[in-house]
């Protein structure tokens, strides 16, 4: 007799909870807080970003036909010296970029470098600031 009451009493239990914000709203009562069904943020441990899945936070796609980190001597530097765009050492950069349009039109859609996202692309494609690969897919 004992266990057939519990079991009664966990079985209402799980009807009660079933029960949705419209339903009580309708019976005049307030709205039950959310759920909280994960871990939260503040716990999850995580080692190393999660991968951008072919998205950039800071901007569109690009394909570039090279990057290279600054500070070395090399013909990026020169570019960036001429432009005057003070860029700090071992900054990856990338040289004559195009938007990648994933629905196939315009010069980025046969990427055949490797896809990146860059923090500043305000200079035309011809020099793209703070790249890093992208996990693009057409």
């Amino acid at each position: 007799m004992r266990f057939a009451s519990v079991l009664a009493l966990a079985v209402a239990a799980t009807v009660v909870s079933a029960e949705t914000n419209a339903e009580r709203m309708v019976r005049g009562l307030p709205p039950m807080a959310p759920a909280r069904r994960a871990t939260p943020v503040e716990g999850a441990k995580r080692t190393t970003p999660s991968g951008g899945g072919g998205q950039c936070n800071t901007g569109s796609t690009q394909c570039c036909d090279s990057v290279t980190k600054s500070g070395y001597g090399t013909p990026l530097d020169d570019l960036l010296s001429l432009m005057s765009i003070d860029v700090p050492n071992d900054t990856p950069c990338g040289q004559n970029c195009s938007p990648i349009s994933a629905f196939g039109g315009g010069k980025g859609a046969n990427c055949n470098q490797q896809p990146v996202c860059c923090e500043d692309n305000s200079y035309n494609g011809l020099v793209n600031i703070g790249c890093s690969p992208s996990m693009f897919v057409p």
